[in-house]
């Protein structure tokens, strides 16, 4: 038995996968792109904690989320900033 995920996160329902699907829908397709690239890399295996960094992302105003993502503005927020960089770095 593999230790490295003593306690894997819950995958969410195909119902709670499809609200947050919609939640990643915004006015701006890159964002779009970003939001769904995480979904399908890192969602699966990514902490509660993770996750939770994941949906204030969501709360935040599409206009500061490009600015965010693009590197124009520097995110104030710790680990929204760290969220961001390694949605980045994922693969499209």
């Amino acid at each position: 038995m593999d230790n490295a995920h003593p306690n894997p996160p819950e995958l969410p329902t195909g119902m709670e996968l499809r609200r947050l699907r919609w939640r990643c829908r915004r006015g701006m397709r890159e964002l779009d792109q970003l939001f769904e690239r995480w979904l399908n890399h890192a969602y699966a295996t990514a902490s509660d904690a993770e996750r939770g960094v994941f949906l204030r992302l969501l709360d935040c105003e599409d206009d500061r989320l490009w600015r965010w993502f693009m590197g124009y503005e520097a995110c104030p927020d710790a680990q929204l900033s760290d969220l961001i960089a390694r949605i980045r770095a994922l693969p499209a």
